[in-house]
Parts: C-alpha cells; sequence; structure tokens
C-alpha cells in the first residue's frame, strides 16, 4: 500500500513499501498508531500483544487483518518462547523483519494499590519487578531474538520507545492535587528506572550491531493526551513549553522517520519529541 497523497522524490526516503514490522503492544493507544501508520506506507506488520484484539473497534485495523497486512499474535515479551515461537510464524508469513519498535511497556496505573503510589521508601518490590519485567526485559528479549534475526541479514532498524521520566525525574509537584485531595501519591520510581535503562541498552545494541548493519535508536516521549483528569492538565500544562499534550497521532513523524531510509546514518540516537518539557 503506498501512502496517501501526493509524493515527490524526497518522499522515497520515507517509504515502507513491502518491508516487514514487528510492534509489540500494538494493540494499545500509541501500538495502534505506530501499526496503521506502518501499514499505510506499505509495510506489513506484525503485533505482539498479550491482547488480541483493539480496546475499542477498529475497523482499519480488522481490514488490515483481513487483507493480511497485519498479522495479530498472542506474546508474552518477558517469555522468550513465547517470542520466539511468534518470531517463527513472521518470518514464515511474511520474512526477516526490517523494523521493531519496541512499545510495549508498564506504569503503575491510576487504580494500582496505595502502597504502588505511596512513598519511595516503601514502593514494593514486586511492582518493581514486574514494570522491569516487561519494560526492560522484554525489550531485551525483543532485541535479542528479532535483532539478531536482523543481524543475520545484514539490515533492520530497532525502535526503543522511552519517556521523558527516562531522562528527567518525574516533577511530583504535579501530583500535588492528589496529595490535597487526602491520597499518598508520587510518581513511582519503578517506570523513570526502567525507560532509563532502555535508553542504555539502545547505546550498547546500537555499537554492538552498528557493522551489521542494524540500526539501533530511542523514540523518548512526553505525555500522551488520553482522558486525564483536568486537575492533573492544569498542573502538566503549566510546566509544558508547547502548552499541550500530545496527540496519539504525533508519534507517527518520528517513528516513520527512525524506521525509514530517511535516518540510515543514525544509531544510538535518542530522539526526543516532548515539546519543549527537557528544555526547561
Amino acid at each position: 500500500m503506498a501512502p496517501r497523497g501526493n509524493t515527490g522524490p524526497g518522499d522515497e526516503l520515507f517509504t515502507l513499501s513491502d518491508r516487514i514490522a514487528i510492534v509489540t503492544g500494538g494493540m494499545g493507544q500509541l501500538g495502534l498508531e505506530y501499526t496503521r501508520a506502518l501499514v499505510a506506507r506499505g509495510a506489513r506488520v506484525a503485533v505482539f500483544d498479550i491482547a488480541e484484539t483493539p480496546g475499542q473497534p477498529n475497523p482499519d485495523i480488522d481490514d488490515a487483518i483481513a487483507r493480511e497486512r497485519i498479522l495479530p499474535l498472542r506474546v508474552d515479551i518477558t517469555d522468550s518462547r513465547s517470542i520466539s515461537g511468534a518470531l517463527e510464524q513472521v518470518v514464515r508469513s511474511f520474512g526477516v523483519p526490517h523494523i521493531l519498535v519496541n512499545n510495549a511497556g508498564l506504569d503503575s496505573p491510576p487504580d494500582a494499590p496505595p502502597e504502588e503510589n505511596g512513598p519511595f521508601e516503601s514502593f514494593p518490590e514486586a511492582s518493581f519487578d514486574r514494570v522491569m519485567d516487561v519494560n526492560v526485559k522484554g525489550t531485551m528479549l525483543c532485541c535479542q531474538a528479532v535483532g539478531g534475526r536482523m543481524a543475520a541479514a545484514g539490515r533492520g532498524s530497532i525502535i526503543n520507545i522511552s519517556s521523558i521520566y527516562g531522562i528527567l525525574s518525574p516533577v511530583q509537584d504535579i501530583y500535588e492535587y492528589r496529595r490535597q485531595q487526602g491520597e499518598t501519591f508520587y510518581k513511582p520510581v519503578a517506570y523513570s528506572a526502567s525507560k532509563s535503562a532502555v535508553i542504555n541498552l539502545t547505546r550498547y545494541l546500537a555499537t554492538y550491531w552498528a557493522k551489521k548493519g542494524v540500526r539501533v535508536n530511542t523514540l523518548t516521549l512526553a505525555g500522551i493526551l488520553n482522558d486525564q483528569p483536568a486537575e492533573f492538565l492544569e498542573a502538566y500544562l503549566s510546566r509544558m513549553p508547547i502548552g499541550r499534550m500530545m496527540n496519539a497521532e504525533e508519534v507517527i513523524g518520528p517513528m516513520v522517520f527512525l524506521a525509514s531510509d530517511a535516518s540510515s546514518y543514525m544509531t544510538g540516537s535518542n530522539v526526543i519529541v516532548d515539546g519543549g518539557w527537557s528544555s526547561w
């Protein structure tokens, strides 16, 4: 499928025609955006997710699955055997992947138990392990399996998704409104630690595979608009230079750039898309 609209010579740099991609967590909010964008630019996409379908009806995703442009696979990215089995299905169905987007990740949800959102001194060890298992181990295992195949083929682009909380500490003042409501709330440590680890995993793999044609870069994002409470938005936006949260579709341009030949001389880089947050 060619990109929609008029194209010129420069657009060839950004084409993903006939490339094979894997998106982890591809049934989630951002994962669906990555998947749609890759398919729209000509790629075939395997989705690795513990969920078999999107949370909301998505006719365009269903249509792409029916046309065999998307291969949905139930995968536990913390289990190397689950990844290996799914990867073999991808190779049989599509071929050796050209692109891997490591998007799957855990954060503490709003309904997490109080002890998980309490002070650092009492943060539960089990909660830390769960987040690190998915965000770090899961990313490493996917890179190990898929990146190894890419290196053997002599080409590939791996995009590891990080967060501004992986390069900067969370501003705990943003959550003061929750404490004023009587909650004991602090943005937990595990997400920050895990997303920081992802950035240096990227650097390690970038140098490790550089001469084998596999590029590895990080895409670091600010907060995505997703029905957050008004009190949170007011506090968050007061510190955001651009004055708004990121819309989910705004992840597409940077991701396509890193996936395509437009970034052919980039590896080990951290592309920060944060509305100016880290510029303060």
